[in-house]
């Protein structure tokens, strides 16, 4: 299953080749060339990962950093600068971004902070099955499991599921939901989100995960053991 990354970075050329460098392990990227562009991709849709530079027009990275925090989004962000001094690395820091790596850099290390970062959440894939902790997802019969007790989830069941284990240990808002599942054309409206969350919790709870899907009082939802 791939995962998906953001690459905000104005310089075109270095954009390619940190892109071209993670589409060759698998991942999925966005590019945006310029602050406003990287925090609106970032605000409108769910990312494993962003590349972020720090000199960028229009808005710089820390501020950026700043704000996608702000929004309760908890993507791991890999920074970019070519100021390499303390004080540069630690406003980033501050801000909200898991790790730095300063230009010019190498990409077998930029590739290997990647994996490091990664790694930091909870899900894996396992012969195609999505798996984190007890609870796995089976592809091809678009059911769950906790242990080895099916879940006999519905469709809709079914995706809110994977998008929780997509982004496990990560603050999902109800409309990033809703949009996901439902989708903007959708009929229904964001609160539908509540009522499958429910019923979601109802059948983890069931199966000897109660506790699995956190709610996060006027921000969203968690999936975390």
């Amino acid at each position: 299953m791939s995962m998906k990354a953001l690459i905000v970075e104005d310089d075109v050329e270095i954009a390619k080749v940190i892109a071209a460098a993670l589409r060759d392990e698998s991942w999925n990227c966005d590019v945006a060339n310029t602050g406003k562009s990287g925090l609106q991709l970032a605000l409108d849709q769910s990312y494993d990962l962003i590349v972020l530079d720090i000199m960028l027009p229009d808005l710089n990275g820390v501020e950026v950093i700043r704000r996608i925090r702000q929004a309760s989004l908890m993507v791991p962000v890999l920074f970019l600068t070519a100021l390499d001094s303390v004080q540069d690395r630690v406003r980033g820091l501050d801000a909200g971004a898991d790790d730095y790596l300063t230009k010019p850099f190498d990409i077998p290390e930029l590739l290997a902070r990647i994996r490091a970062l990664s790694r930091r959440k909870g899900s894996i894939v396992v012969e195609d099955r999505l798996v984190y902790g007890p609870l796995a997802l089976h592809p091809d019969s678009r059911d769950g499991t906790a242990g080895d007790h099916p879940l006999h989830l519905t469709s809709k069941e079914y995706e809110i599921l994977k998008y929780f284990m997509q982004n496990a240990e990560q603050i999902l808002t109800r409309d990033q939901i809703f949009v996901r599942v439902w989708g903007y054309d959708s009929d229904a409206g964001p609160t539908v989100v509540d009522v499958y969350v429910h019923r979601l919790r109802r059948k983890l709870a069931e199966l000897g995960c109660e506790g699995y899907l956190k709610t996060l009082r006027s921000v969203g939802y968690m999936l975390k053991e």
